[in-house]
């Protein structure tokens, strides 16, 4: 790299100027065609279908730069559901009084992701935040709660959210200056195990279920060095998925029912991760 350049400085304009001295010139039937944008800076064209493989590798690049310039070299995820209130909140996502009970009776995983996060964040702060942050989906629910727990202990943490049609802004807890906004799953699914030292599943749905089902995939195929993988709530997930059953049917390998490990409490999920780690 030129030294100038690390420095911030060429003998070339930037490309921002340049942006910004586009929008002085004179008004024309030329200068307002939208042939005449610079290309890096028209969202008509950056939106164009044969234009994917540039966005795809714009949103891995834009939030590895930023992890990078906040020297994050680590991270634990917490993945769960978005519906699961706050203890005493209203449980909005109810279509019914079974739902509502249920969802009520679940929001003590709120409290103990909000737990678990500020003992998690308490580590990561000892190591100038560098190590051990957490990362949630950003949105509410056991997201907001990890989000929150973080921010408890005065602690960044990390939002990764997606555009949907039903979703909301991000929860208030996210640190703002690493709070991403995605359009496409694969490429935030990435992010959020690029740098996973640890996995920690709540009870949620099939979101929660799509991003534990890659996990184990990665870790049981190779792909993904084995790291903790915590299921919060073991009487939920052993009536949701029957890893058991998988292995008795010859599904999965017996062995493979050990990448899982059931937790239910934040004390406990917290001493796995310094065991298996040696903190």
């Amino acid at each position: 790299m030129n030294p100038m350049e690390k420095n911030g400085w060429t003998p070339f304009p930037h490309s921002g100027e340049d942006v910004k001295h586009a929008r002085t010139v004179p008004e024309t039937p030329q200068t307002e065609a939208p042939a005449y944008r610079l290309a890096y800076a028209d969202p008509d064209f950056l939106t164009r279908r044969e234009l994917r493989p540039i966005r795809l590798q714009l949103e891995l690049l834009k939030p590895e730069m930023l992890f990078e310039e906040h020297g994050i070299k680590s991270t634990v995820v917490l993945f769960g559901g978005a519906r699961i209130p706050e203890p005493g909140g209203e449980a909005w996502a109810a279509k019914n009084e079974t739902q509502k009970k249920n969802l009520e009776a679940n929001s003590r995983y709120y409290d103990e992701a909000r737990r678990f996060a500020q003992l998690c964040s308490q580590y990561s702060v000892t190591t100038g935040s560098h190590e051990f942050v957490v990362v949630t989906g950003g949105g509410p629910g056991v997201m907001e709660a990890g989000n929150r727990g973080a921010a408890d202990v005065g602690a960044p943490s990390i939002g990764l959210n997606i555009v949907l049609p039903h979703e909301q802004a991000p929860n208030p807890y996210v640190t703002p200056d690493l709070c991403f906004n995605f359009h496409y799953f694969a490429i935030r699914k990435m992010h959020f195990l690029m740098r996973a030292k640890a996995v920690v599943v709540f009870p949620g749905g099939f979101g929660t279920m799509d991003e534990l089902f890659e996990t184990m995939t990665l870790i049981q195929t190779g792909r993904m060095e084995r790291v903790p993988l915590l299921m919060f709530g073991k009487e939920f997930w052993s009536r949701v998925i029957n890893i058991d059953y998988l292995a008795e049917q010859g599904m999965i390998a017996p062995a493979d029912v050990e990448l899982l490990t059931f937790v239910d409490t934040a004390a406990e999920a917290w001493d796995k991760i310094k065991g298996f780690y040696g903190l």
